[in-house]
């Protein structure tokens, strides 16, 4: 028994099921002759007889039918996970792993998770908030989100949303106990609320542009964050000025909380991309993530 053969099995249940040597040989892809080899061969090394051969039909044994009954249901059940295999390869499913800021996020992501999600009940994301430049590749990310003109060139990146610039917001408590601003080099003596993007990095200077020339002014204030929302939620609460994505800003605009100065020296930036490396072949969970963060 140690010697036989998962084919031989399978072999013989093809046998048994139809009845004849040529209808289970079409099946299986041999000849009839070599079919009946494969079986004289199994009966030899099990030293039973599992098939009675007349010159009409073909019927089991005792001995075969007790076999066909053992591993016929376990063949079949086999056959149930291999399918259910593939129908698990065709449906998108798995875990995605993102690096991002909490800006994409809220901007790019937020508007899609739930539908997202809801369509996909077998994707999980995972999505890891961090500004620094994180290599996908070494931190095992399956992508990655910036802004366009950051994204490396050997990786592939696909425009998840549209142009966007920061703009300059402070609460109205603010501009009442404050000196007015009339150009970004005014921001110097305001208080401000400052970003640094990374432990080791600087503080983001804010960027500026008119009639085609950019520049950069270092601003000032107590208090710094690494996180975009958390500095407009310090601008909302009167803390200080910040620079912010005018699409996170337009709600508290809209309702008053937040007033706009300088618009005209605010530039645009290339949109928020979503970037990974060269697949061949993407799994099925990924290629359904890029189709419904694309931006249209």
């Amino acid at each position: 028994m140690k010697n036989t053969k998962v084919n031989d099995l399978q072999a013989f249940l093809a046998v048994a099921r139809d009845k004849s040597f040529t209808k289970a040989a079409a099946k299986l892809g041999v000849t009839s002759s070599a079919l009946s080899h494969t079986m004289r061969a199994l009966e030899e090394r099990l030293g039973v007889r599992l098939l009675a051969r007349t010159t009409r039909n073909v019927s089991c044994t005792e001995a075969g039918e007790r076999l066909m009954g053992a591993i016929a249901p376990l063949f079949d059940q086999i056959m149930v996970e291999v399918d259910a295999l593939g129908e698990l390869r065709e449906k998108p499913s798995g875990t995605i792993r993102v690096t991002c800021t909490d800006d994409s996020i809220e901007l790019c992501l937020r508007p899609m998770l739930a539908s997202f999600l809801q369509n996909y009940p077998d994707i999980s994301l995972e999505l890891y908030v961090d500004y620094g430049f994180t290599n996908v590749v070494e931190e095992r990310f399956d992508a990655g989100i910036r802004l366009g003109e950051a994204v490396s060139k050997d990786m592939i990146a696909t425009r998840i949303g549209p142009d966007w610039r920061l703009v300059v917001v402070g609460s109205p408590t603010y501009f009442e106990r404050n000196a007015p601003v009339q150009t970004p080099y005014d921001l110097t003596a305001q208080t401000c609320v400052n970003i640094r993007h990374r432990p080791s990095g600087s503080i983001y200077a804010w960027e500026f542009e008119k009639d085609g020339k950019a520049f950069t002014v270092k601003v000032e204030g107590q208090l710094v964050f690494n996180s975009i929302v958390h500095v407009l939620n310090a601008a909302v609460d009167g803390v200080g000025l910040a620079y912010v994505p005018e699409q996170l800003a337009a709600p508290y605009l809209a309702k008053g909380k937040l007033k706009q100065i300088l618009p005209e020296w605010c530039p645009y930036f290339q949109g928020f991309h979503l970037y990974y490396p060269n697949r061949r072949q993407a799994s099925p969970a990924f290629s359904a993530f890029v189709e419904a963060v694309r931006y249209r």
